[in-house]
Formats: C-alpha cells, structure tokens, sequence
C-alpha cells in the first residue's frame, strides 16, 4: 500500500502511464487523426487569439516562405530511433494529424546550435537569429513536471541545494564545475555531484528526491548540455530557482523569465551567490512575491488541451511556411 501512494504521490511522471499512451498512439489509426484536425485546429476561436499568435510565433518565428534541404523527411518515414525514444514518441504524437507525405527535418537531443534550415526540435540557443530553430514540446515526460504539494517557503532551510552532473572535460557542462569550485564550501550551500564526472571526490554526495530537495528555500537551477531540467518543477514549488540568465530555451519559453520576478538572478561567473541568498533571507516578503510570480508563468503551462493545439499550430505553421500546405486553422500564419 505505501509503494502505491508514493507512485502517485511522486512529482515526477509516471513511466508506466507515459508509455502507455504511446503505444495506443502507436497501434491508432493515423488516417483517423488526420479526419479531425481541421476541427481540432478550429478549436482556437475558444481561446485568446492574441495570446496563441504570441506563443505560436515565439515557437515557430519562421516569416517568410522557405525551401527544405536535403535532410528533410517525409512523415512516414520518421521510425523509432534506438536511442531518443522519447523524442520520437513525442513528435508523433502530433505529426500522425498531418499527411503522412509531408516532409519535416527533425533534430532530437539536446540542440545548442541553430540549424542551416528550418528544423523540429526541443531546444534552441535565446539570443541571436534562431528562426531555424522550431521549437516542439519534446522530451516532456522530464522536462514537464510540477510540484504537486508542497511547505511554505518559510517553513524551509535557509540554504541552496543542488545535486547533478559535472561531466567530462569533454561536455558542455565546464560552468558546472566553476560553480563547484566557487560555493561548494559556502555555509549557505549544499551541494554535491552524483555519478561520474570531474571533480574531487568530496564533492560526491547522495541524491536527493525531489521532496528532500523541496525543504530548502533556494533551489540551483544551472544549464547543463542546455537547459536546466529542473527548473519548472522548482519554479511551481515553493523554493525559489536561483541561476544566471538562461543562455538556451525550450517549450517552456526560458527566454522570456524575468530576473529577480520570476526566479533569483545571479551573475554569470556565479560570483553574488551568497550575496543573493542573504538579500531574499532577510527579505522573505521579497521572495514569496517571486513564488507567486513564478507560479502565475507556470499556470499557462497546465491547459492541456489547448497545450495540443499550440503543438499542433507549430506544425501547421512550419509545413506552410516551407509551402507544403494551405492553413486549416483559418488565423493568419
């Protein structure tokens, strides 16, 4: 009975269910999906057409009709990969509403650059032009996960927690290890690496679930190969998140978070940490207004339904923009 409640009690997915729903996506008939997807595109005379054209052109910002390259595939030839299950898995789950003849190029993994032409994938670099970079909500079974309960932020330790990776010399994780070296010894920390990775073996410590995490006010949300996987879960909790500007963004649009509104900002070189940490201890009423903010962004993430439509609208835009197709959706694209 105890292992029962902790399964559904847990803040992460449940595995089990997710691929349950894939593999009834898997056996469905695609061709039945594709008789209703005017009418579920149709759906979005429900919602607030400013703020689904907002979101819909944040994802997908291509403006002008463009070509495929030769890397382009047609949507029945998109198979099950043997590595990145879930992205796969994630991508039919709403390309099977369109022609299977229509061509897409699919990027899965974590995507730090911005491609040559115009791509599906689950994360793009914030600044600079990355039009080619249409963002799919991919890989969601980690990335999208919310806090179900939680204790009040005073209530909570004074101190910042972080347990995760620091990787090889060769990764793209050399910011993680800077951090280490700087606060790993602050009394304001408590951090640690699991598993491998460089760095001294004090720095290896047990993990932490995510409810032992949840009894300290201050959560480390730091990218790694790109964004930081935590930091929706923290951000509809309690805690507050506390990292530099994001550099990279997914679905969750981490390039429009405001500084010191929606999570602690500190600076790049991680060098204001316990100054940041100390301003919102002795300012708790400044904090819970960053919880509520943080939770208010959250919120618009909860729709599942209308979390499909969007889906589905990226993709109407991208094979209409590449002139494969006319709009079915009837708004401007």
């Amino acid at each position: 009975m105890f292992a029962i409640k902790k399964l559904f009690l847990s803040h992460k997915n449940i595995k089990l269910f997710y691929y349950a729903g894939c593999i009834w996506r898997e056996l469905y008939p695609k061709f039945l999906c594709r008789l209703v997807l005017k009418q579920k595109l149709k759906s979005i005379g429900s919602y607030d057409l400013n703020y689904i054209h907002y979101r819909l052109n944040y994802y997908n910002k291509l403006t002008d009709n463009v070509t495929l390259g030769e890397n382009a595939i047609k949507l029945e030839a998109l198979k099950m990969p043997k590595r990145k299950r879930v992205y796969y898995f994630d991508a039919v789950e709403y390309t099977r509403f369109f022609n299977n003849q229509l061509k897409a190029s699919f990027l899965f993994g974590d995507i730090t650059h911005v491609p040559d032409e115009p791509c599906i994938t689950k994360s793009r670099p914030v600044q600079g032009d990355n039009r080619n970079s249409v963002i799919l909500k991919l890989e969601k079974s980690r990335h999208f996960m919310f806090v179900k309960y939680d204790i009040p932020f005073t209530s909570k330790k004074n101190m910042l927690v972080w347990r995760g990776v620091t990787g090889s010399a060769s990764e793209n994780r050399q910011h993680r290890i800077k951090f280490m070296n700087m606060h790993f010894n602050s009394p304001l920390c408590d951090l640690g690496k699991v598993g491998g990775g460089m760095g001294p073996d004090e720095w290896m410590k047990g993990r932490l679930t995510i409810d032992q995490q949840l009894a300290y006010k201050f959560i480390l949300c730091i990218e790694g190969n790109d964004v930081a996987s935590n930091l929706k879960w923290v951000m509809s909790s309690n805690s507050l998140a506390v990292m530099p500007k994001p550099t990279y963004e997914t679905w969750f649009m981490e390039g429009t978070l405001i500084p010191d509104y929606h999570y602690v900002a500190i600076r790049e070189d991680y060098s204001d940490l316990e100054e940041r940490i100390s301003y919102y201890i002795n300012n708790p009423e400044k904090a819970l207004e960053i919880v509520k903010n943080a939770h208010e962004y959250i919120d618009q993430f909860r729709d599942k339904k209308r979390e499909d439509l969007l889906s589905l609208l990226v993709l109407e835009k991208y094979f209409v923009k590449t002139c494969q197709m006319k709009p079915l959706s009837g708004i401007e694209i």
